[in-house]
């Protein structure tokens, strides 16, 4: 089952958000419009438009990162 999110990143949490998706043991996707970048990538987050709302895709559980995505949650 794939986990799906809405988030905003910005410059402060990009880096807790790479480090805590890296110690994830499943594959973590960060999409807007036609581009998907791999969220354990830190050159490939901050390449991302901060202004723009992200989606996020999961095929996995773990307690931090969840948490860290509730936390990023936007509508």
């Amino acid at each position: 089952m794939m986990n799906e999110c809405r988030i905003r990143l910005d410059l402060d949490n990009a880096g807790e958000f790479v480090r805590k998706a890296s110690k994830c043991d499943f594959d973590i996707d960060i999409s807007y419009n036609h581009f998907i970048i791999d969220a354990k990538s830190m050159l490939g987050v901050l390449g991302l438009d901060f202004s723009k709302i992200l989606t996020v895709k999961y095929g996995g559980q773990d307690s931090e990162f969840d948490g860290m995505i509730k936390r990023l949650a936007v509508g």
